[in-house]
């Protein structure tokens, strides 16, 4: 993958610093229609490979804005970004929901503006949903997987992220909590409330 097409799924390269936009729904297995906003991990996956032994690009910063979507590939995604040798710095600018939450945890630092929101809620599963033991199972699997990813990642414990999770006095229809910038940083999922000013200032800091 050469600049061109690293210039094409939204990212700008700029004083060896690259900028990466997560935005829309995460679209993993199944496409999703053309009138909906997505970031496709197919293309994100080898951009990071791309990134990881580019010697010009020192540090990668992550612009956050997503509603979530495909759980494993979001996952993926994340654990990609956590793996990353550079320094790495995340805005939440906009939401960063559902699966959004470990993608904006897996830098190496991360920052909100004052206004972004995230959320927290329970694995939701699309289709014909057996009703059985094993099904829970497989459900509370996925949500240890998310859980512990962010806890790993973050200063959230795993125990308060599960409170969080199951929240019944927010949501109007589903369980979970949304937090408003600051109350990310207080509940210890994001290191700062700030803007991209303060988001590059550190980056540099770190690269350097």
């Amino acid at each position: 993958m050469d600049k061109e097409d690293i210039k094409e799924f939204g990212t700008v390269e700029n004083q060896g610093i690259q900028t990466i936009s997560i935005i829309g729904e995460i679209e993993g297995h199944d496409c999703l229609s053309q009138n909906t906003k997505t970031t496709k991990y197919e293309h994100l996956l080898p951009m990071f490979a791309e990134i990881e032994q580019n010697e010009t690009i020192k540090g990668i910063l992550f612009l956050v804005n997503t509603v979530g979507g495909d759980v494993s590939c979001g996952l993926a995604l994340a654990e990609m970004i956590a793996s990353i040798s550079k320094p790495t710095v995340s805005l939440v600018i906009g939401d960063s929901h559902s699966i959004g939450v470990p993608l904006a945890v897996a830098t190496d630092y991360s920052f909100i503006v004052p206004s972004a929101t995230m959320i927290i809620h329970p694995v939701r599963m699309n289709g014909m949903v057996l009703g059985t033991p094993q099904t829970y199972s497989q459900f509370q699997q996925i949500q240890d997987r998310i859980l512990g990813f962010i806890a790993s990642h973050s200063n959230a414990e795993k125990s308060k992220l599960e409170e969080l999770m199951m929240n019944t006095s927010m949501l109007s229809r589903d369980l979970g909590t949304v937090l408003v910038g600051k109350e990310a940083v207080v509940q210890g999922l994001i290191c700062e409330v700030g803007g991209i000013n303060r988001a590059l200032a550190k980056l540099k800091t770190l690269i350097s």
